[in-house]
């Protein structure tokens, strides 16, 4: 399993959008003061280790967190999920409904 990517300003989000008409993209909004955040990430790493995602921090990249939430008309959140195909967000949750099996589900609906 590798570490995720970061994502860390709004070229890397553009790049983002356009690998998503490719593929899709999972984009993980993370804070590294919070423990929920941390079960979050944990639990997606281990939930998706064939497919990597991109990881915001939401204080040290302020900036391109509240961009994406502009950018997709997503509420901020943190631990947040985004799943992003074809430049559009198609699924987004936060905190503890971050599920491994949903997740599974969505990316599978998509294929």
């Amino acid at each position: 399993m590798s570490a995720p990517l970061r994502l860390t300003d709004e070229n890397g989000l553009n790049a983002l959008i356009a690998e998503s008409h490719v593929a899709p993209v999972l984009i993980f909004k993370h804070s590294t003061r919070c423990s929920i955040s941390s079960m979050a990430l944990n639990r997606l790493e281990k939930a998706v280790p064939y497919m990597p995602f991109r990881l915001v921090d939401v204080i040290a990249d302020r900036p391109v967190s509240n961009h994406i939430a502009e950018v997709f008309s997503v509420q901020h959140a943190s631990p947040q999920l985004l799943l992003i195909h074809r430049g559009a967000c198609v699924y987004e949750v936060s905190h503890l409904e971050i599920q491994p099996r949903e997740i599974h589900a969505e990316l599978l609906a998509l294929q």
